[in-house]
């Protein structure tokens, strides 16, 4: 099944600029809804009241981190299968493994471009 570039996007990053990188990343993919918060609990309230198709989160932020939500909206009976890609500047092995515990979907170690954004993507949610 293909990908519909329509779905909505929750881009979540402590620094705005970050937001707006992964966002114009997303929209040279052919990504037309793409939302952008920075903060996990505005991240979560926005959840609430819409329904995104993928989650692309940063994990370091404050206060509360991106695993953190992660954990909240796996917690989260209406959103515990929104695909979830987490963003980090840290490739440690026990950040990945907790990732992973925690449901994470797929693992991004910035710095990134959009095909390896791409990659990730597809391996969630399929070819586009």
């Amino acid at each position: 099944m293909a990908v519909d570039l329509s779905m909505p996007v929750l881009v979540v990053d402590d620094y705005k600029t970050m937001v707006r990188i992964i966002q114009n990343l997303l929209k040279s993919l052919g990504f037309t809804d793409v939302h952008g918060v920075v903060s996990g609990e505005e991240a979560f309230a926005k959840m609430a009241e819409h329904r995104f198709s993928l989650v692309i989160s940063d994990w370091n932020m404050e206060p509360m981190s991106g695993l953190d939500l992660l954990a909240k909206v796996r917690g989260d009976q209406g959103l515990k299968g929104t695909p979830f890609i987490m963003v980090t500047a840290e490739s440690k092995t026990e950040n990945v493994v907790a990732a992973k515990r925690a449901g994470v979907n797929n693992y991004i170690v910035k710095p990134f471009n959009a095909q390896t954004l791409k990659q990730k993507i597809v391996a969630v949610l399929g070819e586009f």
